[in-house]
């Protein structure tokens, strides 16, 4: 099976959330430049860390993997979760664009549609792009949220 069949198939037979199937389906039938393009439409669309987020010791809350400052923001209410996160969108337009992605995807939702996220999304949405030294961050950050999904869920 080929690249395209294994990720037709993939979104398929997993259980994704739906705005994160629409997404990689979106990014499969794209060229690089329209992926590129599309990554900075999404950054600009991670919503502002709240001010009360803000004012909390970040330590706990930084994503040490990444090669620059991103912090990790759960919120959990009602058997909702809501993700928030710092990272300075001039600076890392890729982290902040995977992150508004799956922020879109997942917000509002009980914590089993975070920890239905792929652990390779990372590479689905990137792939072909060429920002392969940025995946370890990226992968860390999308383990972060399962990690606070799961969390919540106990």
């Amino acid at each position: 099976m080929d690249r395209a069949g294994y990720l037709s198939a993939m979104t398929q037979t997993e259980t994704l959330p739906p705005a994160l199937e629409r997404v990689l389906a979106r990014f499969r039938s794209m060229g690089r430049e329209e992926k590129m393009a599309s990554l900075v439409a999404y950054a600009k669309k991670l919503e502002p860390l709240p001010p009360h987020l803000a004012a909390l010791d970040r330590a706990a809350f930084t994503v040490a993997e990444c090669q620059t400052r991103v912090d990790l923001f759960p919120e959990f209410h009602d058997g909702q979760l809501h993700f928030y996160a710092d990272v300075n969108v001039r600076e890392s337009p890729t982290v902040a664009a995977v992150l508004a992605i799956l922020f879109q995807a997942v917000n509002g939702l009980p914590p089993a549609a975070t920890l239905a996220i792929p652990n390779d999304v990372v590479r689905l949405l990137m792939h072909d792009i060429g920002l392969a030294g940025r995946e370890v961050g990226l992968n860390a950050m999308v383990q972060r949220l399962k990690r606070h999904a799961s969390q919540a869920a106990a």
